[in-house]
C-alpha cells in the first residue's frame, strides 16, 4: 500500500517552520479563521535526562509481581471467568 502526500523531508521539519508556512499561505475566510497551534521544543540535556530515566527504570515491576505471586501461592487470588471471557471477546480473540 502506498500513501501519497507525506514527504520525509516535510515530516522532519520543526513545528515552528511548518506553522510559519501555514500562516504564510494566505488562507482567508472561515476555513483559516480558527486554528489550533502547538510547539514542542527540547534540548539535548532534556532528551539525555529522559533517556537515562527510561533506561534506569526496571522492565518488571517486581513489587507487583511479588504481591501477585504471593496471592496465587496462598490461594487468595481469584480468577473471574466472566471478566476473562469479556476481555477475550472484546479483543476479537487475538
Amino acid at each position: 500500500m502506498k500513501i501519497d502526500g507525506i514527504s520525509p523531508v516535510e515530516a522532519q521539519l520543526p513545528l515552528d517552520t511548518v506553522a510559519a508556512r501555514v500562516a504564510g499561505s494566505g488562507q482567508t475566510g472561515t476555513q483559516g479563521a480558527a486554528q489550533d497551534w502547538t510547539s514542542f521544543h527540547s534540548d539535548t540535556n532534556s532528551v539525555l535526562s529522559l533517556t537515562s530515566q527510561a533506561l534506569s527504570s526496571p522492565e518488571v515491576r517486581q513489587g507487583t509481581v511479588d504481591a501477585l505471586r504471593q496471592s496465587v501461592n496462598s490461594g487468595q487470588y481469584q480468577v473471574d471467568a466472566a471478566k476473562i471471557a469479556a476481555a477475550i471477546s472484546d479483543s476479537g480473540g487475538e
